[in-house]
């Protein structure tokens, strides 16, 4: 677990006596799901349960009967949204406890037997209780819990849990998966409703890193053109896709894009994306006023009419749909083996991003395998604009790889306000919560910049705001930088004549001796000096010329 303590001296020396931690069962670090388990003074809150597998579960259960604990392994259980990675468990923690009370959002509770497409939904007990939106509900004595509409996915919610005592209250918010930017099908989580709410704790997804996307209409605009020029060149393109949220975002997309509307074109959907179509289709009153403005001049969805036409696909018709171009959506397990046959066209096959698709390299036909991005979580700068909308005292992140976490931990903004967490499974996060917290002001302003390439040479161009800037003088001492890949952006850092000196050579550091390591024109054991003989040359740092110039202290 990686914890900042840097920022203790910020809270407040006497601390209350109130419990507060979180106890994760699952992170989501690959594909094991999210469980997380949050005590909030007497009360044990269980947020989502992603987990194939509940033994965890129960073997907690086991360490609290010896401690005369509640048999239940929670008090109540709080759903974040219907996918499987955050509620493939909840069947099996329902018949395994039925009398714990399970809570998610209405269209939640509707959206969660496609995590069971084995079993026959009639057969699905009634798993969940509907709680509403923005309305605070008492689950128990001080315990009060607020649902907000967190973008994603339809029903998708961030948890707000607040609990009172006669002194105060403690306020811990769960973002679940979310999403600032509107998609096709769903709207983006608000920073206006949670402004204000002085949270003290904030668990949250990270799982783009410090990504930084393009805008949503862009990467709209980027697939559709990619599947366009495909269609145009005689291939037949499959999307390999989760049942719910981006399959269907996708049929949305191609639809009404420009590039397909009125084009005598055909979209076979297959498998549980098809169903999860059907689950939207019953659940038109609660998505978007455009969504529902389409839908009363043509079908949703399924439409053999409207050009281009979108038809359920058949298993039978399965190894003859690609007999001519066409656009086939399907489950993110399928063998697409049984698509890519020898009698039909070659196939361009498309990845998601960012979610794990296991794609057989062994076809009957002519594949191409690309990727492409429709990003359904929010990236880096999303990600830290709404923590320094809620400013709490404890960020918690869960939800991505170990590297993409590493990289928001280790992000100075956040570390000089944060206490910050990234736990592993079965890791105890203990979350004090201080009288005072004294927040600085916020971070300053990105700026961009351009880039041009030229053969071997990269030009980056920035804006006069910060080569104005007193810092930059600092920066900019020696003329060197440091690079690192953060994620999928690069961290530009000025390297100071001090720092390159340690870096060369602990044996350089001191200021006695008359040599390249202790001259003012060498940077990056190369000598920069145009009157020098060695200009230009990599040098070692014991040597010397006659063009020799101390550093000064102002330089060190």
């Amino acid at each position: 677990m990686r914890d900042n303590l840097s920022a203790s001296s910020r809270f407040d020396t006497e601390e209350t006596n109130v419990e507060l931690n979180c106890f994760p069962y699952s992170v989501q670090h690959n594909d094991e799901g999210v469980c997380l388990l949050v005590k909030m003074g007497p009360h044990r809150i269980l947020l989502d349960c992603g987990m194939d597998n509940i033994a965890s579960l129960h073997k907690g259960l086991t360490k609290s009967a010896r401690r005369g604990s509640s048999p239940l392994p929670a008090d109540v259980v709080l759903i974040s949204h219907a996918h499987p990675d955050h509620a493939r468990g909840v069947l099996a923690l329902h018949k395994a406890f039925p009398l714990l009370p399970i809570y998610a959002s209405e269209v939640t509770t509707k959206l969660l037997p496609l995590n069971w497409p084995e079993q026959n939904p009639t057969e699905i007990p009634q798993l969940c209780h509907a709680l509403p939106l923005r309305s605070p509900i008492e689950l128990q004595e001080g315990l009060v819990v607020e649902l907000f509409p967190a973008g994603h996915l339809p029903g998708a919610v961030a948890i707000l849990l607040t609990y009172t005592t006669e002194q105060r209250s403690y306020k811990v918010l769960y973002t679940g998966d979310f999403f600032l930017s509107n998609s096709r099908l769903v709207e983006g989580l608000r920073l206006e409703e949670l402004r204000g709410l002085d949270v003290n704790v904030l668990i949250i997804e990270g799982t783009y890193g410090t990504s930084r996307h393009p805008h949503r209409r862009n990467q709209e605009n980027q697939l559709a053109e990619r599947i366009n020029r495909a269609i145009a060149e005689y291939h037949s393109v499959i999307l390999p896709t989760p049942a719910l949220g981006l399959g269907q975002e996708l049929l949305m997309l191609l639809r009404s894009h420009h590039h397909f509307t009125g084009r005598d074109l055909d979209i076979w959907v297959d498998g549980t994306v098809a169903k999860g179509c059907d689950a939207y289709l019953e659940l038109l009153a609660y998505l978007p006023p455009s969504v529902q403005n389409f839908a009363r001049h043509q079908p949703l969805f399924w439409d053999e009419r409207v050009r281009p036409r979108v038809r359920r696909l058949q298993p039978e018709r399965r190894t003859v749909v690609g007999q001519s171009p066409c656009i086939v959506l399907t489950d993110s397990t399928a063998d697409l083996g049984e698509y890519c046959q020898p009698n039909t066209g070659p196939w361009l096959i498309l990845v998601p991003e960012k979610i794990d698709i296991k794609i057989n390299k062994q076809y009957l036909a002519p594949t191409t395998v690309e990727s492409y991005l429709l990003a359904q979580h929010s990236d880096g700068p999303g990600t830290t604009q709404l923590i320094h909308n809620l400013r709490p005292q404890h960020v918690l992140f869960v939800h991505g790889s170990a590297a993409y976490l590493a990289d928001l931990t280790s992000l100075e903004e956040l570390q000089n306000r944060y206490h910050i967490h990234s736990p592993s499974a079965d890791t105890l996060v203990e979350m004090p919560i201080g009288d005072t917290f004294v927040q600085p002001a916020a971070p300053e302003t990105n700026y961009e910049g351009e880039l041009t390439e030229l053969a071997t040479v990269i030009t980056i161009s920035l804006p006069e705001a910060i080569t104005e800037d007193p810092r930059w003088r600092e920066f900019a001492d020696t003329g060197l930088i440091e690079a690192r890949w953060q994620g999928e952006e690069i961290v530009l850092r000025g390297l100071s004549q001090r720092e390159l000196l340690n870096q060369n050579s602990d044996r350089y550091t001191l200021s006695d001796v008359d040599c390249c390591g202790t001259c003012r024109h060498q940077r990056g054991q190369r000598c920069w000096n145009p009157v020098s003989p060695l200009y230009n040359f990599k040098v070692t740092l014991e040597g010397y010329c006659p063009a020799f110039e101390r550093i000064s202290t102002t330089e060190s």
